[in-house]
């Protein structure tokens, strides 16, 4: 087992010294996401990383590792996870890929730019249109971002080539997936992730593996909790005996195809970070929020701090609460309203009270789940962290 993360080695979890129970070869980085001039834990260890991209460069450094330990493996049963910081700031990529996407702007459409008049606080205080400078700067993280992306094709590619080669490819699963959305200019917030709406919230699933046919979608909801039960399933483990409050999704992706019911809806939570003092970045705006940047849009804040069911199925909603002074709620038909622009509350609270009554007490079940409670009705419980 093996495994490369891109946070690890506070002082308050131990240090670098502290490696996790249960596995047996460890490459942690130290802080938050580097490419170069990083330390890593190795086994405990720290070992400290220059700026020579042959040598350092973080990506390259995790696919380097990941094709020594498999080649390592002696063909035994093996769990890796490769966390490579891209495409985390600093957005740096590769030298050969640094002219990579130069015209690429980001998305425009949907609700790109797009006052949020109807929105909690923290949208409504943003400048729409938004300042030239902020669409520039949003440009280019978005390019930015591709262009670290590439060395993370260059993994894939050769870790699938790597198990190929031993003739393992065959007999692996592999997921491919990520920890959270992404928003550049949507209702004129120039960049982060830390907001409740679908652009902050999907992440892509892509699964390959025994039993599995090619070129299929499901339908089906799939959660970042789901994934450490599947992981035990492929591995054995008799899941009646595991407490968790996600589920395998094994039975999803193997055939004959999955024929039992499913969630339908789904809980998101978050609480919102702040600068106790000032942001550094727009001293003027006083203590409380966080992520101003550019031009004092701040992103988050400490009462950015919400609870939302999102549901799919036979009804395409989401239903939020606010933990501010407002008490706000935001409420959407992303059936009729894909975009999320107009937030339907208050009509809601005018013809259809009943509605709300029957939402906010589904959120109190799902906040309140644990282990196999969440297992009924279809309900599951997801969790969002900055």
């Amino acid at each position: 087992r093996s495994s490369d993360l891109n946070q690890y080695g506070h002082k308050a979890g131990g240090g670098v010294q502290y490696m996790p129970p249960g596995w047996n070869l460890w490459n942690g980085l130290v802080g938050n996401s580097r490419y170069y001039n990083y330390t890593l834990s190795v086994n405990g260890q720290a070992e400290t990383h220059g700026d020579s991209y042959e040598k350092d460069y973080l990506t390259d450094l995790i696919a380097n590792r990941t094709i020594k330990f498999l080649q390592n493996s002696s063909n035994s049963p093996f769990f890796v996870m490769v966390c490579p910081p891209a495409p985390h700031s600093p957005w740096t990529a590769a030298p050969h890929y640094q002219e990579a996407y130069n015209t690429t702007k980001a998305p425009r459409g949907g609700s790109y730019n797009v006052q949020g008049k109807d929105k909690h606080w923290l949208i409504r205080q943003a400048r729409s249109p938004m300042a030239s400078t902020s669409v520039e700067f949003l440009d280019n993280a978005f390019r930015r971002r591709w262009q670290t992306l590439l060395s993370v094709d260059d993994l894939v590619e050769k870790v699938v080539s790597q198990l190929e080669k031993q003739k393992l490819l065959d007999s692996t699963y592999i997921f491919y997936t990520s920890d959270n959305g992404y928003h550049t200019g949507q209702f004129s917030m120039p960049i982060d992730k830390r907001q409740m709406y679908d652009f902050d919230l999907r992440v892509p699933l892509l699964v390959r593996g025994p039993g599995i046919k090619p070129n299929q979608t499901k339908k089906e909801l799939a959660l970042n909790i789901d994934l450490a039960p599947t992981f035990l399933d492929i591995a054995g483990i008799n899941m009646s005996e595991v407490t968790m409050d996600g589920q395998s999704l094994l039975p999803l992706l193997v055939s004959p195809p999955w024929n039992g019911t499913w969630r339908s809806d789904f809980l998101v939570e978050y609480t919102g970070e702040g600068h106790a003092d000032k942001d550094p970045w727009c001293p003027n705006l006083g203590p409380g929020v966080s992520e101003c940047f550019p031009d004092c849009v701040c992103e988050d804040a400490f009462n950015n701090t919400y609870a939302c069911v999102r549901t799919l199925g036979s009804r395409d909603l989401q239903y939020c609460e606010f933990s501010d002074k407002e008490s706000f709620v935001e409420v959407y038909n992303l059936t009729s309203d894909p975009h999320q622009l107009v937030n339907i509350f208050s009509a809601l609270k005018k013809d259809d009270p009943q509605f709300l009554q029957d939402m906010n007490a589904r959120l109190g079940q799902l906040q309140t789940c644990v282990g196999v409670s969440c297992h009924t009705h279809g309900h599951r419980r997801v969790s969002r962290r900055a």
